[in-house]
């Protein structure tokens, strides 16, 4: 019997039902069809992404603009890189399920490729820190609608160093045939005006691929795994884009306590 990696958070951060699902992701293209910004950015063919990882209705239009774009890679395999939120470990856990679980179909993890990263980096396989892992999970379905045959890998970082990250991306990166899903959110529970300036931190320093820069006072969640990939970008000759950048006050029109969401390409 095959081990499937449970999709945990279905019914929380997005809707299990694949009607539902869909006529939010069609909410979702529709807007970005009038956006005239994103007409050329669409043509993009990257190599990663970075895309937040909350609920769809806060954080989906700018998660599903990235992994859109994603889809024009044609990749074999996508691995996800995301933070731990509930499981305290150090060092980068492999999930070792034979399937990972989305409402649209069980995507195949690719344990053979798998299998050849283990022999050059130390991956764990800390199983609990993947049963309920939302910043992996939340990109799962989107990779499942737009790029139903791909095989992924889920990789969560615990405590390391991002110089540590960063040699895993660039390994993933030379393989022309991988690509690299980033996830975080940004700056969470200040007013807005203050999010918005310490998320401008963030942006200024993914679009210049400028580490120093996200020292100065970026505050995503993911900050280990946007350190990781302007590293491996710089050291591959990569570009960078900003996608597209919001705040849950969007939605909530609550300004006294938003998160920040952004989405990026390296190309």
């Amino acid at each position: 019997m095959s081990s499937i990696r449970k999709a945990g958070n279905c019914g929380t951060f997005y809707p299990c039902d694949i009607k539902e699902l869909d006529s939010l992701i069609d909410i979702f293209n529709k807007a970005l069809s009038v956006a005239p910004e994103a007409q050329e950015n669409l043509k993009i063919v990257p190599r990663a992404i970075i895309s937040p990882h909350a609920g769809y209705i806060y954080s989906g239009f700018s998660a599903n603009y990235a992994h859109r774009v994603l889809a024009n890679a044609k990749s074999k395999r996508v691995v996800v890189i995301g933070p731990s939120h509930h499981v305290y470990f150090e060092g980068v856990s492999a999930s070792r399920f034979e399937f990972y679980e989305t409402p649209y179909r069980n995507l195949e993890i690719d344990l053979e490729y798998l299998n050849i990263m283990s022999k050059v980096f130390n991956l764990k396989f800390v199983k609990e820190a993947h049963y309920l892992e939302h910043s992996t999970e939340t990109q799962m379905p989107f990779i499942a609608k737009y790029q139903p045959n791909v095989k992924v890998i889920e990789l969560i970082y615990g405590k390391v160093d991002y110089n540590e990250v960063a040699k895993i991306i660039k390994w993933l990166l030379e393989d022309k045939l991988t690509s690299v899903v980033i996830s975080t959110d940004l700056s969470h529970f200040h007013d807005l005006q203050k999010a918005q300036m310490l998320d401008s931190i963030c942006l200024e320093g993914i679009a210049k691929l400028d580490i120093n820069i996200l020292d100065i006072g970026c505050e995503a969640c993911g900050i280990i795994g946007v350190k990781g990939i302007i590293k491996a970008a710089r050291e591959l000759g990569l570009k960078s884009k900003i996608l597209d950048y919001r705040t849950s006050a969007d939605v909530t029109k609550d300004t006294s306590n938003v998160v920040g969401y952004a989405s990026a390409v390296f190309y």
